[in-house]
């Protein structure tokens, strides 16, 4: 496994904490923002500032427009974005607090220091989520640096992805399609990307002419080479950072931090991390 491939598996469960747990949920009610949609549209939109829908969509790229244009631009009549902000960072220290209790607390601040080298590396063109999370102060406290972090690296990879998604055109619901078939379930991603079944299966039918999908619904052959090369050119585009880190030092620090937040994510996600029984 590549150096960004294997730090991704290492900071994105330190980042989707976020969804999973509850003090994140809690900290944006109490912003003003019910609602577990409000909150997530808002809390990943808000270093962008108080934006529209459309580079929402853009920049989400696998949501519905439909779905991201009953939060945006509602959300920021509710909460501004400074306020969501303050509610994204307690709520993700809050639960980083309790999951990462028994861990070392010098532990903890090396990784957020190291983590934070890393997120203060990454290029900010054409990679807008990442620019916008790699803008934002760095915190003080070390729950908050690390977390942060892992979110300026993770936004900062999954720029670099859309980007490869375009490149090969795939389009949003399709690339939903193809997970789909290879390995992740269509219960689990349609619904909370917001794609109406007519959408689902004009995606499906464009797949199968394009030859990525056999009459069954499987992935071809052709698929899964061109599935190897959108994920080499993600790993290519998000190596940046990590060429003058220590790596090595970080991933020790990080694989108990990461295992711990696994642990509290449900088994499948719409994130793509690997299944608790598939994890290495």
């Amino acid at each position: 496994m590549n150096v960004a491939r294997r730090m991704w598996t290492l900071y994105e469960p330190v980042h989707a904490i976020t969804y999973f747990t509850p003090e994140p949920l809690a900290a944006f009610q109490a912003a003003g923002l019910r609602g577990f949609w409000r909150g997530y549209f808002a809390g990943r939109a808000a270093p962008l500032g108080p934006v529209d829908a459309g580079p929402v969509v853009a920049s989400f790229y696998n949501f519905a427009p439909a779905m991201v244009e009953r939060a945006l631009p509602d959300v920021w009549q509710r909460a501004t974005p400074e306020a969501v902000l303050r509610a994204r960072a307690d709520g993700a220290t809050a639960a980083l607090a309790r999951l990462l209790a028994d861990q070392p607390a010098g532990a903890i601040a090396e990784a957020a220091e190291l983590l934070a080298d890393a997120a203060r590396r990454v290029e900010p063109a054409g990679r807008v989520l990442g620019a916008a999370n790699a803008a934002l102060p760095v915190p003080d406290e070390p729950l908050t640096r690390l977390w942060q972090a892992a979110t300026t690296l993770r936004e900062h990879r999954g720029d670099g992805h859309v980007a490869a998604l375009v490149a090969a055109g795939v389009g949003p619901c399709e690339v939903l399609v193809w997970r789909s078939a290879y390995d992740m379930s269509r219960e689990v991603l349609q619904p909370i990307r917001g794609w109406t079944d007519a959408e689902w299966d004009d995606a499906a039918r464009r797949l199968t002419e394009r030859g990525w999908l056999d009459a069954e619904g499987r992935p071809t052959d052709t698929a899964l080479a061109a599935h190897r090369d959108i994920e080499a050119a993600t790993d290519r585009a998000a190596a940046g950072p990590w060429e003058s880190v220590d790596v090595e030092r970080l991933s020790d620090l990080l694989t108990p931090i990461a295992a711990t937040c696994r642990a509290a994510l449900p088994a499948e996600t719409p994130i793509g991390l690997p299944r608790h029984d598939r994890a290495a």
